[in-house]
């Protein structure tokens, strides 16, 4: 099979979809692959390395698309990649195609496969599900969460001028943290560390429980309902959205009523935003211009936050998704399938049938039989 690794042309996305070592492990099975001239500079990988891995690298990603039998990303295909996409072609990504009709309809248009990463499912404890390749950009995105609102918090950012952590004779900061799932445990465990007061709401309580367990004194757990939201939004320096439904359109938890409870230069982390955002006011902004006031609330609502640690986030995402990557390539997406029904559930596109329910929800789509 070939191999494709365009360049990501997301704004102030700095990820590759695949290390050198990748490209080695794929050559020594038999594979062929090709990536664009200068695809993994953001992360800190050159050409040359990918050279020495046995690919090849090719001038435009026109010429990626073109030869390979599978495409290997980071983010969604953006609406000038659409074009290169062709019937029966595998593209192997992160999609969230709940939070995006157009990309829905194109993808069903250009008959790609589509195998998204944040639908792929491994068995986890307890019976539970895990998303295995949505993980270590949660981890991510939720440590960053709490790092990038401690600093739209401060006065020239215009946030309220508070320090998460306090000073001795003054109070520390208050975090709300929406959701306990990886994003928010990892948000909070970051606030925590910082000596800020934290709440985490969740509706999952042998998850609370879990969570009071492990987490230090300084972090609370409280079951979220719309009462107890509104409370502690009037309570809260910096909240952080962490609300996941795997596929689905993120529930709005804060409605825009709900704004005028905040203080004056609170701060929203929005990190559900790829899947649609649980703030009602929440709409996508980029690293170059990462936020946007409304009723005095300062929003932080960036798709692709892990692509400012582009050399982290790389080595994180693709530790994850290189053994599926070579599986794919050995054994093919229908096979499989038949073999593994966890990844079966990545399969959101299949050749113009739309396969997510979830997803079809969303739009208003069928789901094909």
């Amino acid at each position: 099979m070939i191999v494709g690794v365009p360049r990501e042309v997301k704004s102030d996305e700095y990820r590759v979809g695949m290390r050198p070592v990748g490209a080695e492990l794929l050559a020594r099975g038999g594979h062929q692959v090709v990536i664009e001239t200068g695809a993994g500079l953001g992360s800190g990988f050159s050409d040359d390395d990918y050279k020495a891995a046995g690919a090849t690298i090719l001038p435009t990603a026109a010429d990626v698309w073109v030869r390979a039998d599978m495409i290997v990303k980071v983010k969604e295909p953006q609406a000038k990649e659409w074009p290169h996409m062709r019937a029966g072609q595998v593209v192997f990504t992160y999609f969230h195609f709940a939070a995006d009709r157009e990309l829905t309809l194109a993808c069903l248009d250009r008959k790609i496969i589509s195998i998204a990463y944040e639908t792929l499912e491994q068995p986890g404890p307890r019976g539970r599900a895990t998303l295995p390749l949505l993980t270590p950009m949660s981890e991510i995105a939720g440590k960053m969460s709490t790092q990038e609102g401690a600093k739209y918090l401060e006065r020239p950012q215009k946030g309220r001028g508070v320090l998460l952590g306090g000073v001795p004779g003054v109070e520390p900061g208050r975090v709300l943290v929406l959701g306990g799932g990886v994003v928010g445990t990892c948000a909070a465990k970051i606030s925590a560390g910082m000596g800020a007061d934290t709440v985490i709401m969740d509706v999952d309580a042998d998850r609370m429980r879990y969570l009071d367990d492990v987490m230090p004194r300084n972090v609370t757990t409280v079951y979220s309902e719309p009462h107890a939201i509104r409370e502690y939004l009037s309570w809260a320096d910096l909240v952080i959205g962490a609300v996941l439904i795997p596929g689905a359109k993120a529930p709005h938890l804060v409605r825009a009523s709900d704004l005028k409870r905040m203080k004056e230069g609170a701060v929203i982390v929005d990190v559900s935003i790829d899947q649609g955002g649980c703030v009602e006011t929440s709409k996508v902004t980029t690293h170059g211009s990462p936020t946007y006031i409304i009723d005095g609330v300062v929003h932080y609502c960036v798709g692709n936050m892990p692509g400012a640690v582009a050399r982290t986030s790389t080595k994180a995402l693709t530790n994850a998704t290189m053994p599926w990557v070579v599986r794919l390539a050995d054994t093919g997406y229908k096979s499989l399938a038949e073999k593994d029904l966890g990844f079966r559930m990545a399969i959101n596109t299949d050749s113009g049938r739309l396969l997510n329910g979830p997803v079809a929800e969303a739009h208003g789509l069928k789901v094909a039989m």
